[in-house]
């Protein structure tokens, strides 16, 4: 099929620290691009938040910023498609407005009601994993546990909740005026029947179990179909036509799935954003709750996604380069516009295996292969010979062996080894940090060309091809390999041992966490 230069799509990733819009053009080329830093406020111990409305702002903003910058006619920009970080939550009234913060998905205030269903329903459990695959989790991390935290702990919010929406329908809803869902958005809701593709529908017992009424969830639609267009005054405000479609959006993680072509034979994916996963795509539903991994519906049909969240990636070292290195204090006395800037320079005056220096990534607790909530992140073997580039290196580390740790786990899922991985995630943009994660999987690593923008892209083309503008046999044409990295036998090595440690550091320190954080 022919790929024409005349047509774009807005495509946004909203991300837990920020927001990403770009005019995405057919044949993949990224025409603007603007970004917006996201604020997320922690309340109490369990509770992280962000304000929804602040987020609508920056998404206008931005996107009048790339339409301004691409100076393309109104009428070529044919939709806005959004892909965002799942199981979060912004309560709406019935105009699509938030009537309360949005829940980000670290939030864990809404863990005991979820533990409260297992003691109400006996048969929640196995009920959970045949019908939806997914279930109700214990740490509260998940948008049914956060909706049942409004319900309980915040009444006068859920009786002023018309819908609980994700962050990607929600922006959606305020494009368009729609309040709408789909089968991948609705995933980590847990209240989808999701046995038969094509028929996705919620699940009356589920509800029941759930405790959360039925009118507040939101009516679902097709993936990236169109539920409407831009509202005239939002369109006149941001640059686009009152024509532009509006289309029903996905998970960032669905995104990045089919954005590292894991939906090819033999093709797995590794991902390091705010959090990383390691990617794939299945024929048909399964789970794995052993190693925390479900199979959710996928943007692509007749196809399951895998959901293997490993926990915290790039942010672990964001948190460190931002509250520890460049800390604004009172004992700052420099900061730096480009933090990432010189890190690779950095890393590369320690030595592979960072002086045996540990660093545990699990700062929000750990996820697959073996969840704990109550795991926390730290570093370990810290001598009077360590340095700032030491502990830099070792977050890298700390971050590929937690990955390495859940590769197997997820290639038995998938039915075999991979046999090309691709390397996407604002990560992948560090040459040392793909280098080190070649050399701690002993994989080769095919790092995508502009991993940063591997969802915008993604979404953009999944909205074309929803639109029947391209087919699925285009996507090599608009998703490029930069780099390949090949593991290093004698980093390798070291890296073998020092994982052997890293796996000990996870079970000894458990009941230390559970005491600490229990």
């Amino acid at each position: 099929m022919p790929l024409s230069k005349s047509r774009y799509i807005v495509s946004l990733d909203l991300g837990t620290s920020g927001l990403k819009a770009a005019l995405v053009s057919e044949g993949g080329e990224i025409v603007a691009s603007a970004y917006r830093p996201v604020e997320t406020v922690l309340v109490g111990p369990d509770g992280a938040e962000q304000d929804a409305e602040a987020i609508w702002t920056a998404t206008k903003d931005a996107i009048k910023q790339v339409v301004q910058e691409a100076a393309r006619p109104a009428e070529e920009i044919i939709a806005v498609a959004v892909a965002s970080q799942f199981s979060s939550i912004v309560p709406v009234d019935r105009s699509g407005k938030p009537v309360m913060n949005l829940i980000v998905w670290m939030d864990s205030r809404g863990g005991a009601f979820s533990r409260e269903i297992y003691g109400r329903h006996p048969e929640a459990f196995p009920t959970w994993v045949d019908i939806h695959g997914a279930m109700p989790l214990p740490s509260g991390n998940d948008s049914l546990s956060h909706m049942l935290w409004v319900k309980e702990a915040r009444p006068d919010v859920y009786e002023r909740t018309h819908k609980f929406l994700e962050p990607m329908d929600y922006l959606t809803a305020r494009l368009s005026g729609e309040i709408t869902a789909n089968a991948c958005t609705v995933f980590m809701m847990v209240l989808t029947d999701n046995r038969q593709l094509d028929a996705v529908h919620y699940d009356e017992k589920l509800i029941e179990m759930s405790g959360i009424d039925r009118d507040k969830l939101p009516d679902l639609v097709p993936v990236l179909s169109p539920v409407g267009t831009v509202l005239p005054a939002i369109a006149a405000e941001i640059g686009l036509s009152a024509e532009t479609k509006v289309l029903s959006g996905l998970n960032d993680t669905q995104a990045v799935s089919v954005g590292t072509g894991t939906f090819k034979a033999g093709h797995g994916g590794v991902n390091i954003g705010t959090t990383s996963q390691v990617l794939a795509h299945l024929p048909s539903k399964a789970s794995d709750l052993e190693h925390a991994i479900v199979a959710s519906p996928s943007a692509i049909d007749g196809r399951y996604v895998v959901i293997a969240e490993n926990g915290i990636g790039a942010k672990a070292l964001d948190h460190f380069l931002t509250n520890v290195l460049f800390a604004s204090d009172a004992l700052a006395d420099h900061t730096t516009e480009d933090m990432f800037g010189h890190v690779d320079d950095l890393v590369r005056e320690a030595p592979p295996g960072s002086g045996s220096v540990l660093f545990l990534p699990w700062l929000t607790g750990s996820n697959a292969p073996s969840s704990n909530e109550n795991a926390r992140g730290g570093f370990l073997n810290l001598s009077l010979s360590t340095t700032r580039a030491h502990m830099v290196r070792s977050i890298m580390e700390g971050v590929a062996y937690n990955l390495r740790w859940l590769l197997p786990a997820v290639e038995q899922f998938s039915g075999g080894e991979f046999e090309q991985v691709y390397l996407s995630g604002g990560g992948a943009l560090s040459d040392e940090w793909s280098q080190i994660l070649a050399d701690v999987m002993g994989r080769s690593l095919l790092q995508l060309d502009d991993p940063r923008h591997c969802i915008v892209r993604t979404t953009a083309f999944l909205g074309f091809e929803r639109l029947g503008m391209l087919e699925m046999a285009d996507f090599p044409r608009i998703s490029q390999v930069r780099r390949t990295y090949e593991p290093q036998p004698e980093r390798s090595t070291i890296y073998d041992g020092l994982f052997e440690q890293f796996l000990a550091a996870f079970d000894r320190n458990r009941p230390i966490f559970d005491s600490l954080n229990g």
